[in-house]
C-alpha cells in the first residue's frame, strides 16, 4: 500500500522531506526524458522540459499545501503567463502530462507510487514504440502537382489515382507564377508504395513535366 511521507506534516514541511521529494522528482524527470528520447526524434527543449517539469510541479504543490489563499495566489501568478510556442504533437502532450502527474505525486509525498508508475508507464511507452501499434498498414501521402492554367484539374488525374491509390481527395487549389499555373494539393493513400515512382511518371506525362512533390503527411496532422 502506498503512503505519503508528508502525512501529518501539513504546514510544517521539513527540509529533509522537501529535499527527498525534490531529488526523487529530478531522478524520475530525468528517467522520463531518457525514455522519451529513446525514440530518437526529440529536441533538447523537450528533453529539458521533461526533466525539470516534475520538480517544478512538486514545488508548486508543496507551496500550496492545502492552503486556499496560497492556491488562489498561485493560480493568479500562472494566469499572467502566456506560452508562445509551436504546438507539439499528441505524443509530446501526453508525455508532458505524464511528467506533470509524476510531479503531483511527488509533491504530495507519494514517492513510491510515483516511482512505480514512472517505470510502468515508461515500459509501456517503450513497448508501443518498438511495435507497430497504431501504424496504418497503408501509406498515406501528401501530393502536390503543378499544372498549366489551360488544363482542367477537376478530372485530369482521376484515372491515374484510380489505378495507384485506394483513396484520393483534393484539399486545395492555389494559383502560382502570377496566375499562369495551378498548384493542386491532394491527400492520397497508395495501394503499393513500390508503385510511387510509376505513378509520378504517369502524372509527369499528364502535367507537362512540371513540378510534382510527393511526401509523408504533414506533422500537423498528428497534432490534437
Amino acid at each position: 500500500m502506498f503512503t505519503s511521507i508528508l502525512t501529518g506534516v501539513e504546514g510544517n514541511l521539513t527540509i529533509q522531506n522537501a529535499l527527498l521529494c525534490a531529488v526523487v522528482s529530478l531522478v524520475l524527470g530525468f528517467l522520463i526524458a531518457v525514455i522519451y528520447g529513446y525514440q530518437g526524434a526529440s529536441s533538447k527543449n523537450v528533453m529539458v522540459t521533461l526533466a525539470m517539469l516534475p520538480v517544478l510541479v512538486q514545488m508548486v504543490i508543496m507551496l500550496v499545501n492545502g492552503n486556499l489563499g496560497t492556491s488562489v495566489a498561485v493560480l493568479g501568478a500562472f494566469s499572467l503567463v502566456r506560452f508562445r510556442s509551436v504546438p507539439g504533437s499528441s505524443k509530446e502532450m501526453a508525455v508532458i502530462f505524464f511528467a506533470m502527474a509524476v510531479g503531483l505525486a511527488t509533491g504530495t509525498g507519494y514517492l513510491g507510487f510515483a516511482a512505480v508508475m514512472t517505470v510502468m508507464v515508461g515500459l509501456v511507452f517503450l513497448a508501443l514504440e518498438r511495435t507497430h501499434f497504431g501504424e496504418s498498414k497503408r501509406e498515406r501521402k501528401d501530393l502536390r502537382i503543378t499544372i498549366a492554367e489551360h488544363l482542367d484539374y477537376t478530372e485530369i488525374f482521376d484515372d491515374i489515382f484510380q489505378k495507384y491509390t485506394n483513396s484520393c481527395s483534393l484539399q486545395r487549389v492555389k494559383t502560382t507564377n502570377l496566375g499562369s499555373m495551378y498548384e493542386l494539393e491532394y491527400h492520397i493513400t497508395l495501394k503499393d508504395i513500390r508503385q510511387e515512382k510509376e505513378m509520378i511518371d504517369a502524372i509527369r506525362c499528364r502535367n507537362g513535366n512540371l513540378t510534382i512533390i510527393c511526401g509523408r503527411r504533414a506533422t500537423i496532422q498528428e497534432e490534437l
